[in-house]
């Protein structure tokens, strides 16, 4: 590629040469090519580029246009998520780690919404085949229980299930806020990062639903525990960091509250959906059926004359 000054030579040449064949050329026509040359020769684009320079302005500087609110890309990218990402935080949330902070070791600053939506998604559908399946094996031996589907357990579960994986983690995250308007050493997560801490910490749920079918009522007490112990203990490592500033009656009223509505939602799934259903047999029938000594093997029944 030429020069600058070497196209500014140029230039001279043929104003040289157009003075010598048209002595009436002004000097005015010669100075706007001048200029015009040396705008050219410093953008390093003709005219009809200047729109390709833009775009290749825009692409270097590293800035990309933000979807809008209302537009579908825009959520589209709380969606971008690999299978590797989803099992490594699934794995993250049934093995919490003293030290190992949830939303930095396996979030990095890039929440997701997928893992969260799927899995409050398994645990409501789980929650109420597991909760049929209990009744119907509990009320198998049983004449007069005729079993019939309830499908509204599923809608009951869902709300429930997503009420609470969006609305206590807005509340958490706006308190977080509060507190840290008034006290600069308290930390926040953003929105997201605390609506995906409880999402997926909701996991652990899913197999102690499916084992709740065992018809001991103690193991299920011992799977209940287990599971808010494990689930409970991913909230507490996770925001532990931030609430740790805070005053220390703040800090446990918050961890307190935080661990009692966990284990809140799991006592309120295993009183309603695992629940003993009362008998279809009356105790009264059962004890004069158990009473009624029964016909000698020998006996005969009297024909009607």
């Amino acid at each position: 590629m030429a020069t600058s000054d070497e196209l500014k030579f140029h230039e001279f040449d043929e104003a040289a040469d157009l003075l010598a064949v048209n002595p009436d050329a002004t000097t005015t026509s010669i100075s706007e090519r001048q200029s015009h040359v040396a705008v050219d020769v410093s953008t390093g684009y003709e005219e009809g580029e200047l729109g390709e320079e833009t775009d290749k302005t825009e692409l270097l500087s590293g800035q990309k246009k933000q979807p809008s609110f209302w537009t579908f890309e825009y959520y589209q990218t709380f969606f971008d998520v690999d299978t590797y990402q989803v099992l490594d935080r699934i794995k993250g949330s049934l093995l919490p780690l003293p030290g190992k902070n949830f939303v930095r070791h396996h979030l990095r600053n890039d929440p997701d919404l997928y893992g969260p939506f799927w899995i409050c998604a398994t645990l409501a559908f789980t929650l109420a085949v597991s909760s049929n399946v209990s009744h119907a094996l509990e009320k198998r031996g049983d004449p007069a229980f005729h079993y019939s589907p309830q499908f509204h357990k599923v809608t009951v579960a869902g709300v429930v299930i997503y009420c609470y994986a969006w609305l206590v983690p807005l509340a958490l995250w706006g308190y977080l806020q509060w507190r840290k308007g008034l006290s600069l050493h308290v930390g926040s997560y953003s929105f997201l990062e605390t609506v995906c801490v409880y999402g997926y910490s909701l996991f652990v749920y899913i197999p102690t639903s499916i084992l709740w079918l065992i018809p001991a009522a103690w193991l299920q007490w011992v799977l209940l525990a287990c599971a808010a112990a494990l689930s409970g203990s991913v909230l507490v490592l996770a925001f532990w960091p931030l609430l740790r500033a805070d005053s220390k009656p703040a800090t446990l009223a918050t961890l307190a509250t935080m661990v009692s509505l966990h284990v809140l939602l799991a006592l309120g799934c295993k009183l309603y959906f695992f629940r003993t259903l009362p008998s279809t047999v009356s105790p009264l029938q059962t004890l004069v059926t158990a009473q009624q000594p029964p016909p000698p093997a020998n006996a005969s029944v009297p024909l009607r004359q």
